[in-house]
C-alpha cells in the first residue's frame, strides 16, 4: 500500500479518473467507522508483509512445490495412510515378522522427509506458523462484501460480492493447509504424522492443489488491497482535516486556489493564502525578504497539486485547476560521487526543464532561487533569458528570487510577467512576518537586520 501511495503520488491522473477516485474516497469516508476496523484488521501484517506473500505465492511456493510433482512420489503418498493402517492390523492380528515390516515401513517412511529435505523445508520456511495471517487475510477480503460499494472505482478493484466471499473460502482453505502443515512442526506428534501418513507430503500435495485452483486469486486480493490501503489513506487524511477540500478539475487553463495551506504545517501555526493564473500562461516572479514564505509558497502549491492530480483532499478552502505536469527546480545540491558541482547540477536540472517544457503543453515550472552557484551577474542574466524562454513556449511558472531586477521585466512583458512578493514588517527594529502574498515586487528586507543579529553591521 505505501509503495502504491508513493507510485500515485509521483503520477497526474486524467481528470476522469480523479473524479472517479474522489469518488471512491468519499465513499470511504461515508464508511469511515468500518474502514478503520478494516484498517485496524491490516495492521496485523508487518509493513512489506502482503508484498513479500505474494512474491511467495507468486514466485516462489511452485518452486518449492516442485518435488511433489513426481507422480509416483504423489502415488505412494495418497497410498500410506491405508498401507500402515493395513500393516499394523496385520502386525497387531499376527504378529512375528509383520512388526519388523511395519516398523521398516514406518522408517522409510520418516526417512522420506530427509531424502525430500530441501523441498519440505522448503515449505516450511516459506509457509510455516503463518495461519493466523491467512485467516485475518480471508477475514479482509471478506469484508469487502460486506459494504454496497457504489463508486465505480471501488467496483471495479473489488469484483463482484459472490467472487470475494468464494476468494475468502479459499484463503481459509490456505490458512487449515498452512495449520495443518505446522501440525508436523511438533515434537511429540512428528515421528507419528510422518511415519503413518507422510504428513510433510500430504499436506504438499493439498498446498499444491491449491495453489494450482487459487494462487492467481490470491495474488490478485494482495494487489486490490494494497489498492485499498492507498485509497484510505486519502480518506483518512480528509478525515482528520475537516476543513480541506476535495479540489474541482477543469479542461481548460485553469488556476485558482482560494485560502491554500501547506498540509504539513500545523493549523495553528500555518498561513494560508490565495492565488490565481490568469486566463492565460504567465511567470508569475515572486521577491521577498529572507525568510518571508517565498519557498514555502511554492512548495504550497506544489504539494497540494499533487494531492489534487492523486484524487486526494487539498489544504485549501477551495482549489479549481485544470491538469499540469509539475516540473520544479528547488535545494539544488553538488555530488562528489558524480563529481558535478553545485552550478553544474543547476544547469542539468535547467536542460531537463527546458526538454520537458518544450513537449509538454501541460508544464508548470516552480523555480526556488535558481543559479545559486555563480556570480551575481550571470545570475540575473540567466535567470532573464530563462524567463524569457518559458514566455516564448507560453509555459506558466512561478519563479522565487532575491533579485529584484527579475521584477522589472513586467514593465517589458505586461501580459506574461506578474509580481508577487512576501515581506516583513518593521516595529521598534523588530521584524514580524505575516507570510501573506501580496501583489507588486517587494519594498522591504530584512538581510541587514539578520546580519546585525549576529554582530555583523553593514555601513
Amino acid at each position: 500500500g505505501m509503495d502504491l501511495l508513493a507510485k500515485q503520488l509521483g503520477r497526474s491522473s486524467g481528470s476522469v479518473e480523479i473524479s472517479m477516485r474522489q469518488e471512491a474516497i468519499q465513499e470511504f469516508i461515508d464508511n469511515i467507522e468500518s474502514t478503520f476496523h478494516f484498517r485496524a484488521g491490516l495492521q496485523n501484517h508487518e509493513p512489506q508483509q502482503l508484498e513479500i506473500l505474494k512474491q511467495k505465492v507468486e514466485v516462489e511456493m511452485p518452486e518449492q512445490l516442485r518435488f511433489i510433482q513426481n507422480k509416483t512420489l504423489r502415488l505412494y503418498t495418497k497410498l500410506v495412510p491405508f498401507l500402515s493402517i493395513a500393516l499394523l492390523i496385520a502386525a497387531i492380528i499376527y504378529g512375528g515378522i509383520l512388526w519388523q515390516v511395519f516398523g521398516l515401513c514406518f522408517l522409510f517412511n520418516i526417512s522420506m522427509t530427509f531424502i525430500y529435505r530441501a523441498g519440505v523445508f522448503g515449505i516450511y520456511k516459506g509457509f510455516g506458523k503463518s495461519a493466523n495471517m491467512f485467516n485475518s487475510l480471508a477475514d479482509t477480503v471478506k469484508w469487502t462484501k460486506s459494504i454496497k460499494w457504489k463508486s465505480s472505482y471501488i467496483t471495479k478493484l473489488f469484483g463482484n460480492e459472490s467472487d470475494n466471499l468464494s476468494l475468502s473460502i479459499e484463503i481459509k482453505e490456505l490458512s487449515n493447509i498452512v495449520g495443518a502443515l505446522d501440525a508436523g512442526l511438533n515434537f511429540l506428534l512428528a515421528p507419528v504424522l510422518r511415519g503413518f501418513l507422510l504428513w510433510d507430503f500430504k499436506c504438499a500435495i493439498r498446498l499444491d492443489n491449491w495453489h494450482k485452483k487459487s494462487a492467481q486469486s490470491l495474488v490478485a486480493a494482495l494487489e486490490t488491497i494494497s489498492h485499498f490501503e492507498e485509497l484510505i489513506s486519502f480518506a483518512t487524511m480528509a478525515h482528520n482535516e475537516p476543513g480541506w477540500s476535495f479540489p474541482q478539475i477543469k479542461e481548460e487553463f485553469h488556476l485558482q486556489a482560494e485560502e491554500m495551506g501547506h498540509p504539513l504545517i500545523p493549523e495553528h501555526l500555518r498561513v494560508a493564502n490565495s492565488f490565481r493564473f490568469g486566463a492565460s500562461p504567465t511567470t508569475d516572479i515572486v521577491t521577498g525578504s529572507n525568510m518571508a514564505g517565498k519557498s514555502t509558497f511554492l512548495r504550497t502549491l506544489g504539494i497540494n497539486m499533487v494531492l489534487a492530480f492523486a484524487g486526494g483532499p487539498v489544504c485549501a478552502k477551495n482549489l479549481t485547476l485544470s491538469i499540469f505536469s509539475l516540473v520544479s527546480y528547488m535545494r539544488i545540491k553538488d555530488s562528489l560521487n558524480d563529481q558535478t558541482s553545485t552550478f553544474k547540477a543547476e544547469l542539468n536540472r535547467l536542460k531537463m526543464i527546458l526538454d520537458t517544457t518544450a513537449k509538454d503543453p501541460k508544464a508548470l515550472v516552480l523555480i526556488d532561487e535558481m543559479l545559486r552557484g555563480t556570480n551575481s551577474k550571470d545570475k540575473y542574466l540567466g535567470s532573464k533569458v530563462f524567463i524569457e524562454k518559458l514566455i516564448s513556449q507560453r509555459t506558466p511558472a512561478l519563479f522565487a528570487t532575491h533579485d529584484l531586477q527579475l521584477s522589472e521585466m513586467e514593465v517589458d512583458h505586461t501580459a506574461e510577467v506578474r509580481n508577487y512578493h512576501f515581506d516583513i514588517q518593521l516595529s521598534g527594529g523588530e521584524m514580524n512576518f505575516d507570510y501573506k502574498l501580496k501583489q507588486g515586487p517587494c519594498k522591504t528586507f530584512n538581510a541587514a537586520l539578520l546580519l546585525k543579529e549576529i554582530g555583523l553591521e553593514l555601513n
